[in-house]
């Protein structure tokens, strides 16, 4: 009895180790970047990601979409809806730090509400904290009415000039960052968290003027501060974010921010409005990180880039797709970029972005028909 009782607490002591042991291993890899085996499992289990940006049709931008007075689930419900008939998967969607600084219990409610609408349709989401394009000084509150003709005339940055400008205000921006994934790191509607969208974008057409000089210097020091901020949450769900101008031809002479994302993020993320041929070669270089990669922004009609050249592409390679924009409304992104400096006076021949108009029209039926089939919702 003695031998016997001396081997079955010699085992007990041996799982007490090894439980002790994996507990340490867990700790250890807790809130760090995630291997390439665990990302590409990731992906194996959501399957090919298709989907667009997505606001509703009614919102100008971010704020309109998320401040109490103007959120919208009725038109939300029946957009996605359009989403789903198409096929899409998955949508990548803006958030505030505005919205979370006047109600962060109002603002995460109805978030929970958006994901909800979105799980009834089958679509996910990808949401984005932080964004560095266009106005560089939002505002609380209603906002103004869009400038006629003009594309993404009201989208605003977050955060604005006013704390990017100074890092001692940066640490403002980690209650909403770590509150914010803190309440949705296990949530399974939520595919990924896109931390920071073109951090350094000049934004040179429309606002180049009164961006700030230094504005990649301050993107940088911020960027870096929100992964961290991330990781010590330690979501559910990969965290990345997308390159957005470059060739990335080579990883040792790509710009210092371009490294930082490849280095950090657990998936691999980009934009590229281009050609297919481009679009392609992009598709390849990018290959080298062995990690899922998904192109979170793309078509542009008028440079080439569509969903009959660049959709394929991305269900051959298995590269996930986000286009931008969906229904024609407040955002005015059926004109192009150049619309800041050059005058448009009604509905432009040849659309920019977007999919639909908002009595649910498709703008081409036969870029609809082309979507149902690669999705397999024909």
């Amino acid at each position: 009895m003695t031998t016997l009782f001396a081997g079955r607490r010699c085992a007990a002591l041996l799982l007490c180790l090894l439980l002790c042991l994996l507990s340490l291993t867990t700790s250890a890899n807790a809130g760090e970047r995630w291997t390439k085996e665990r990302a590409n499992d990731w992906y194996a289990k959501t399957g090919w990601l298709v989907g667009c940006n997505f606001n509703p049709s009614t919102a100008m931008n971010q704020l309109e979409m998320w401040q109490a007075d103007t959120f919208d689930p009725e038109t939300i419900d029946r957009e996605l809806g359009w989403a789903e008939g198409l096929g899409f998967n998955s949508v990548r969607v803006y958030l505030h730090d505005l919205c979370w600084a006047e109600d962060s219990e109002g603002f995460c409610q109805r978030i929970d509400k958006f994901l909800e609408i979105a799980d009834s349709h089958g679509i996910g989401v990808m949401f984005v904290p932080l964004d560095g394009v266009w106005d560089p000084f939002p505002q609380a509150g209603k906002q103004r009415e869009p400038k006629p003709h003009t594309h993404n005339s009201g989208w605003v940055q977050s955060p604005g000039a006013e704390i990017l400008r100074d890092p001692a205000r940066h640490d403002e921006l980690q209650p909403y960052i770590v509150g914010l994934l803190t309440r949705f790191k296990d949530d399974k509607r939520i595919h990924a968290w896109d931390l920071f969208n073109e951090p350094d974008n000049p934004n040179e057409s429309a606002y180049g003027k009164v961006e700030l000089k230094n504005k990649g210097e301050m993107a940088m020091l911020l960027l870096r501060k929100a992964f961290a901020w991330a990781r010590e949450v330690d979501p559910s769900q990969p965290l990345t974010s997308a390159m957005w101008y470059d060739d990335w031809a080579d990883h040792d002479a790509m710009k210092e921010m371009d490294r930082f994302m490849t280095e950090h993020s657990d998936i691999i993320t980009f934009h590229c409005y281009d050609d297919a041929a481009t679009f392609a070669q992009k598709v390849e270089r990018l290959k080298r990180y062995g990690r899922p990669m998904l192109c979170t922004e793309y078509m542009a009609r008028p440079r080439e880039s569509t969903f009959e050249q660049i959709l394929p592409i991305c269900k051959r390679e298995n590269v996930g797709a986000y286009n931008w924009g969906f229904v024609d409304g407040r955002s005015q992104t059926i004109y192009p970029w150049d619309s800041w400096n050059r005058d448009y006076t009604a509905e432009p021949e040849l659309w920019f972005h977007d999919i639909f108009r908002r009595d649910g029209t498709p703008y081409r039926q036969g870029e609809v028909e082309l979507i149902r089939k690669l999705t397999g919702a024909e």
